[in-house]
């Protein structure tokens, strides 16, 4: 089955730490694609993914367009982040590891998610079939050429991504 990423329902966050006090947070409110799941085989699904990075917000409008500069994300030049996976893993219950290739910035490294509680299917009112999850991973961001740092102890190299996916497909 074929289940189309709700862009209205689903969204990308993002945490690093600044100054090594405080989490930032930031979100990416323009997320779609597709997932190709069997319920019988969810170990043979496969998701495709886009992020507009245009969509992307911190709560500071200053912050939000100097993170896509080309100090950052250079959106002009990289207008989206995709991740394509290549396995699914079972890791117990309704949980999965979804390793594939992320790509920020041209830059494109291999990372695991961690899927968690894929929902039971339900009907709509409007007759879709709707299903949803979550999934996160930690990357080193000067992993993906977001090296900017003129003062290193200013913002961590970890960043966590989250990711709230809602998805539908079409009744049978």
């Amino acid at each position: 089955m074929t289940y189309q990423i709700d862009p209205k329902h689903s969204s990308a966050h993002f945490k690093v730490r600044h100054m090594m006090i405080a989490n930032v947070q930031g979100t990416f409110d323009s997320v779609s694609g597709t997932v190709e799941l069997d319920s019988a085989k969810p170990d043979s699904a496969h998701l495709d993914a886009t992020i507009d990075v245009n969509s992307l917000h911190t709560g500071d409008p200053q912050r939000d367009g100097h993170l896509k500069t080309p100090d950052f994300l250079d959106a002009e030049k990289f207008p989206t982040i995709t991740f394509r996976s290549k396995r699914i893993t079972p890791s117990g219950g309704k949980n999965y590891k979804a390793t594939g290739d992320l790509t920020i910035r041209g830059v494109t490294r291999e990372v695991t998610l961690d899927v968690e509680g894929l929902s039971d299917e339900v009907t709509d009112p409007w007759k879709q079939q709707r299903r949803g999850v979550a999934a996160s991973t930690r990357v080193n961001r000067k992993d993906f050429g977001l090296a900017f740092d003129p003062d290193a102890a200013m913002v961590s190299n970890a960043v966590e991504i989250t990711l709230d996916v809602e998805m539908t497909r079409a009744a049978s």
